[in-house]
């Protein structure tokens, strides 16, 4: 393969093909379940380099990995062992290139992190609303290749919502230039559509023409102790029902997993610590008087109908922004705790209280002393259903000895009730199994007849979403 290196190098510069020394953090994923090695980390700097290298990678025929942030939690943006797939790294491509305040939208390279992206435009006096909890190192590219949600799903939809064009460097190394800012345009196949959520399988995103938002004039957090799942149900309700299109956040956090929070981070304040349930609520209004009233009208409203036992309303940006990270730290706590069984599920919002139910009742009678970690996005129906090996039990041989049988336990009864056993974390190497069991033939037929269209040699990320 030095011919192909030699090549690159002549492509991108020699400083960006990165063949020896430490490139974990591009082999390694962020959760350290998949390890694989490169044959060599490139990292083009513009379009028509990304371009270039994948043309190469077909004359040679060398597979390739796109990876933005390599934040991912399914495994989908690391290269395998073999030692022959080229890992296509586009944290070069961070250019904002355009932000169009008339027609609300801002065009932008796929390497550019999602935190930058929302601080530029909010520089701009406008709003780009998608948020998670590693926006700090995730970058748009990422985002959108692998339909990314978040905390604003209720308000504004997830990544594929949010974009309405994309450039993308084909497996044959041609450029689609789909970047314009239209919201309507009726002119055959939406072909953005297919490339998000892709996961790198069919081509490689290189730039995204994005939708904004008015930035509201102020936004309310408030945090609310509920006495059971049930009453959480209900307060999403009311407050759909009272405070309108200006619920923008609606999270559900069961105590286990804040007693995490506060056994990894004791420096962080704990209202509310001895709750149940505690949901986490985020109005945006046209002014700050406004949004306090109404959010307090509607937490006293769920006081009296006891589906609130005790809430707290932030008084200044920086409580707000500590309610929120109380809520972000949780993924961070179980890390710290070591590694579990990560369920990143969608159900019905009506169906959630009862599956959280029977299935804390069916695990604990299969795992004596499991440990539930149930907390994410209710009002878009999004749970993280995260399992954490009993006190004493090493993580490794939880894993070893039950992750296959309670993931089947847990997607069974997903399914059974008309969910999804990935709602926004996507498919990658972990779920590639249940995909292609739980999948209907028909769409995985459908899935698979693209595939084979778009890029008929299998060289772009091969052995992720679908088997190979």
């Amino acid at each position: 393969m030095s011919a192909l290196l030699d090549a690159l190098r002549a492509v991108v510069g020699s400083a960006q093909v990165l063949a020896d020394g430490d490139l974990s953090a591009y082999e390694l994923d962020w959760r350290k379940r998949y390890r694989g090695r490169a044959l060599a980390v490139v990292r083009p700097g513009s379009t028509e380099e990304v371009a270039a290298v994948v043309r190469l990678c077909r004359q040679h025929a060398t597979s390739l990995v796109p990876q933005g942030g390599n934040t991912g939690l399914v495994g989908g943006g690391v290269p395998d062992d073999s030692g022959r797939q080229l890992l296509l790294s586009l944290t070069r491509m961070q250019r904002v290139r355009r932000i169009d305040a008339d027609n609300l939208t801002v065009t932008v390279e796929a390497g550019c992190v999602l935190q930058t992206l929302q601080q530029v435009v909010a520089d701009a006096g406008l709003l780009f609303p998608l948020s998670l909890a590693a926006e700090g190192s995730c970058t748009i590219g990422g985002n959108l290749a692998s339909n990314a949600g978040g905390t604003q799903v209720l308000r504004y939809g997830n990544a594929r919502e949010l974009c309405l064009g994309l450039e993308v460097v084909t497996p044959q190394g041609e450029v689609w230039d789909g970047l314009a800012g239209l919201r309507k345009d009726n002119t055959g196949y939406d072909l953005r559509d297919l490339f998000i959520g892709s996961e790198g399988t069919l081509g490689v995103i290189t730039a995204a023409t994005l939708k904004l938002h008015p930035r509201p004039g102020a936004t309310m957090t408030a945090l609310a102790a509920c006495p059971s799942i049930e009453a959480s149900v209900a307060l999403l309700r009311l407050a759909r029902q009272r405070l309108d299109a200006g619920l923008t956040g609606f999270e559900l956090m069961e105590r286990f997993a804040l007693d995490l929070v506060s056994r990894h981070f004791p420096g962080l304040p704990r209202p509310l610590p001895g709750a149940p349930w505690v949901v986490l609520l985020e109005l945006a209004a046209a002014d700050e008087a406004q949004a306090r009233t109404l959010l307090e009208a509607t937490l006293g409203e769920a006081l009296e109908m006891a589906c609130v036992d005790d809430a707290v309303v932030a008084e200044s940006l920086a409580q707000s922004r500590a309610l929120w990270h109380l809520r972000e730290s949780i993924p961070l706590a179980q890390a710290e705790e070591g590694l579990n069984i990560k369920n990143d599920i969608a159900l019905p919002v009506s169906a959630i209280a009862g599956f959280v139910h029977a299935m804390g009742s069916a695990l604990r009678a299969q795992v004596p002393g499991i440990r539930l970690v149930t907390f994410g996005h209710l009002g878009d129906g999004n749970l993280h259903y995260n399992l954490q090996a009993p006190e004493g039990v090493p993580a490794a041989t939880f894993l070893a000895q039950h992750e296959a049988a309670l993931n089947r336990q847990v997607y069974d009864a997903v399914m059974a009730r008309g969910g999804s056993f990935s709602a926004e974390h996507g498919i990658g190497a972990l779920k590639l199994g249940e995909l292609a069991q739980r999948k209907s033939t028909v769409a995985l037929g459908m899935m698979r007849a693209i595939k084979q269209a778009l890029d008929p040699e299998g060289l772009m990320n091969p052995g992720r979403l679908l088997a190979r």
